[in-house]
C-alpha cells in the first residue's frame, strides 16, 4: 500500500499523513465555526416564541404572531443568501482564510447585540447579520478545509467530522436554553447602555428573559478565533494559484455554462430540499411540543403552582393571577421543546457521524445521499401527523444530569424526532462534502455558495414561511396541531422533490486541484 499524498506546502498533515499542529488548529477553528453555525440558527426556534410574546405582544396563532414568526424564519434567510453569495465571490477573489474570519466575526458579534433587542425590526436586524455571517462561513469553510487535506481519504474524513460538530452546536444551543431558562433570574440584568439609548429600553420585567441570554451567547465563538487567527494559514492550493497569475476571476455566469449548467441546478435543489426539511418541518417543533397533552398538563400543574403561591403572598386579583400562571406555563412549554431540540440534535450527530463513514466508503455519491434520503421521506411526514395524534408514549427515561442535559425522556415522538434528525443533517454533511468535488478552484467559493446560499437558504428556508402560512389556513384545532399538519404536508413534499433531484447529481471526479 502506498504512503498517503503529503498535504501541499506541508500544511495540515506532514509526510506520513498525520495532522501538523497547524492541521490540528484548522480542524479546531473549522469545528468551531461549524458548531456555531447551527447554534445562531437554531437559536431562533427556541427563542421566537417568547420574543414574540415580549416584543410584539402577539398571542400564539393569531396572525400578527404568525407573520413575524415567517419574517424571523424567512427575511434573514433572504438576506443570507444574497450576501452570502457575494461572500462566495469574495472567498474565490479574497481568500479562503481571511472570509472565514471575518464572517465568524460578524455573526458572533450580531448575536450578541441580538440580545439587547428592544423591539421586532432590531431584533430582525441583528438575525439578518447573523444569517450573513453564518452563510458566508459554511462556504469559505469547506472550499478551505478540501483545499487543506488533498489526500482523497484524509478529505473526506476531515470534512465529514468536523461537520459533525454543527450537531454539537445544536445540542449545545438547546443546553444553553435550558441553562436560560432555569437560571434567568441569577444572570445580570441586561439594559441598553446610556450612549445607545437611541435604540429604546428594556423594562425591568424583562431585563432577565432567558431568551435574550440564549442570544448573548452566541458571542462564544469570537473568542477562540481572535486566539487561533494568527496561526491559520491560507489554502495552498488558491495561494499558489494567485502567487503564478493563473487563479481565473469567479463568474456567476459561468456556473450556467453548458459544462457546469447541470451540477448548479441539480446541488442548488438537492441543497433547498435538505434545508426546507430542517426549516419547515424540524425547527417548527417547538411550535408543536406545547400541544402535547402531558406538555399541557403539566404546564396547568405549574400554573396553579403560581397561582398558589402568589395567593399566599396576599395577590387576589383574577388578573394578577393569570399574569403570574401564564409565563410559568409557558416557560415549560420552552423547557421540553428545548428537550425535544435535544434529542434531535444528538440524532444528528449520530447521522453526520454515520455520513463521514459512507463518505470514507465506495459507494457512488448519489447513493451516499439516498441512504439518508429514502427512510427520512417514510418518516417526516408520518411523525408530525401523528405528534398530536396518538399518545405520546413514555418507553424509560435516561437521566444525563451528571453532563447537564437534564433528563431526556425516551418517547414515541422523541424517538420518532431522533430518528428525523439523523436522516435530515446527515444530508447536510453530504453537501459540505460533495460541492468542493464539482466546482474548480476558482469558481469553488462561488458555486458553493449559490448551491447552499441561493438553494438551500434563501429558498429552502423558505419552507419555515410557507408551513407558518399554512398553519394559519387549516381549518379548526389549537396552534400546536395546525403546525404539526403544516409540517407533515411540506415536510412530506419536499423529502419527495429532493429524492428526485438526487438522481441528477454527476459523479465528481475526485481532482480537487482542478
Amino acid at each position: 500500500m502506498s504512503a498517503p499524498k503529503p498535504s501541499i506546502s506541508g500544511f495540515g498533515t506532514d509526510a506520513t499523513g498525520r495532522l501538523t499542529t497547524v492541521g490540528w488548529l484548522v480542524c479546531i477553528i473549522a469545528s468551531i465555526g461549524f458548531a456555531f453555525d447551527i447554534y445562531e440558527l437554531l437559536m431562533l426556534p427556541l427563542i421566537a416564541r417568547p420574543a414574540l410574546l415580549e416584543l410584539g405582544n402577539f398571542q400564539p396563532g393569531s396572525p400578527g404572531f404568525l407573520r413575524w414568526v415567517g419574517i424571523l424564519f424567512y427575511v434573514p434567510a433572504l438576506c443570507g443568501g444574497l450576501f452570502g453569495l457575494l461572500g462566495g465571490y469574495l472567498t474565490d477573489r479574497l481568500g479562503r482564510r481571511r472570509v472565514l474570519t471575518w464572517s465568524i466575526l460578524v455573526y458572533a458579534f450580531a448575536a450578541f447585540a441580538a440580545g439587547f433587542s428592544t423591539n421586532l425590526w432590531m431584533l430582525l436586524v441583528c438575525r439578518c447579520l447573523v444569517f450573513v455571517g453564518v452563510c458566508v462561513e459554511f462556504v469559505a469553510a469547506v472550499a478551505w478545509l478540501a483545499e487543506l487535506f488533498p489526500d482523497p481519504k484524509q478529505r473526506e474524513r476531515v470534512l465529514g467530522y468536523t461537520q459533525a460538530f454543527s450537531s454539537i452546536g445544536g445540542l449545545l444551543v438547546a443546553v444553553a436554553n435550558g441553562i436560560a431558562v432555569e437560571n434567568a433570574t441569577s444572570f445580570p440584568a441586561i439594559r441598553i447602555p446610556e450612549s445607545l439609548s437611541f435604540l429604546g429600553s428594556i423594562g425591568a420585567a424583562h431585563q432577565h428573559e432567558p431568551w435574550r441570554y440564549t442570544l448573548m451567547s452566541g458571542l462564544i465563538p469570537a473568542l477562540p478565533l481572535i486566539l487561533i487567527r494568527p496561526f491559520l494559514p491560507e489554502s495552498p492550493i488558491w495561494a499558489r494559484r494567485r502567487d503564478e497569475g493563473t487563479l481565473r476571476r469567479p463568474s456567476i455566469a459561468e456556473l450556467f455554462s453548458p459544462a457546469l449548467r447541470r451540477t448548479t441546478l441539480a446541488t442548488t435543489v438537492g441543497f433547498a430540499c435538505t434545508l426546507g426539511i430542517a426549516f419547515g418541518a424540524i425547527q417548527q417543533m417547538p411550535q408543536v411540543v406545547p400541544g402535547l397533552s402531558e406538555v399541557q398538563a403539566k404546564g396547568r400543574e405549574l400554573g396553579e403552582q403560581a397561582k398558589a403561591a402568589a395567593i399566599a403572598k396576599g395577590t387576589d386579583d383574577p388578573k394578577a393571577l393569570a399574569a403570574v400562571a401564564g409565563p410559568a406555563m409557558a416557560r415549560h412549554g420552552q423547557k421540553v421543546a428545548s428537550e425535544y431540540t435535544k434529542v434531535q440534535e444528538v440524532g444528528g450527530l449520530l447521522g453526520r457521524c454515520l455520513m463521514a463513514v459512507v463518505l470514507a466508503g465506495g459507494l457512488a455519491w448519489g447513493w451516499k445521499l439516498r441512504l439518508f434520503q429514502i427512510p427520512g421521506l417514510l418518516l417526516v411526514p408520518a411523525v408530525f401527523w401523528f405528534f398530536l395524534r396518538v399518545p405520546n408514549t413514555t418507553f424509560f427515561e435516561i437521566p444525563l444530569e451528571s453532563i447537564h442535559l437534564g433528563t431526556i425522556p425516551v418517547t414515541t415522538m422523541s424517538v420518532g424526532m431522533f430518528l428525523i434528525g439523523l436522516c435530515t443533517v446527515a444530508q447536510l454533511s453530504f453537501w459540505g462534502n460533495y460541492l468542493p468535488h464539482v466546482f474548480p478552484v476558482h469558481l469553488r467559493g462561488t458555486g458553493e455558495s449559490f448551491a447552499a446560499n441561493i438553494g438551500g437558504r434563501m429558498i429552502g428556508t423558505s419552507a419555515a414561511a410557507l408551513t407558518s402560512a399554512l398553519a394559519g389556513l387549516m381549518p379548526g384545532g389549537s396552534p400546536p396541531v395546525t403546525f404539526s399538519t403544516a409540517a407533515a404536508l411540506v415536510g412530506g413534499l419536499i423529502c419527495l422533490v429532493g429524492l428526485a433531484a438526487s438522481f441528477l447529481l454527476p459523479e465528481p471526479s475526485g481532482d480537487i486541484d482542478a
